[in-house]
């Protein structure tokens, strides 16, 4: 019986199919995979260390970075709110100075109104007396 074993034959035809096989999976499945489970388990990881340190912060009473981002948009919609308020405080200023200067010109338009009236009063009454003596002296 002859024994026809080649160490190095065998050797070199292992190396040659797992060589075969290790490209196959690395060209094809194993880097997708690998780095599809490297993520996957990096996003527990930082879910779980968000966690924890939401209830840290929670524990020792320190804002956490929501707390802080929910406030700065309530400090955004005041800012926006006091603008709004300054705006239509300075429109209701513009407005009683518009009203004010208007009362004003109301006033002074009377005063010529009566100045006028008086005037016209005095035309009529010089009118009328000339109108009285003409009558009297063409009679």
């Amino acid at each position: 019986m002859a024994l026809n074993f080649n160490y190095y034959e065998n050797l070199k035809d292992y190396y040659s199919q797992y060589s075969n096989l290790l490209d196959d999976q690395v060209t094809k499945q194993f880097p997708a995979q690998a780095v599809g489970q490297m993520l996957e388990m990096n996003l527990q990881i930082k879910k779980i260390l968000n966690e924890t340190t939401a209830r840290y912060y929670e524990f020792v009473n320190l804002p956490s970075r929501n707390d802080l981002a929910h406030i700065s948009s309530q400090i955004v919609k005041i800012d926006a709110k006091v603008d709004d308020l300054e705006e239509f405080t300075e429109e209701t200023k513009d407005n009683q100075r518009d009203t004010v200067v208007l009362r004003g010109e109301i006033v002074n338009l009377k005063k010529e109104m009566k100045s006028l009236d008086t005037k016209l009063n005095q035309i009529v009454t010089l009118l009328n007396s000339q109108k009285v003596t003409n009558t009297k002296g063409t009679v």
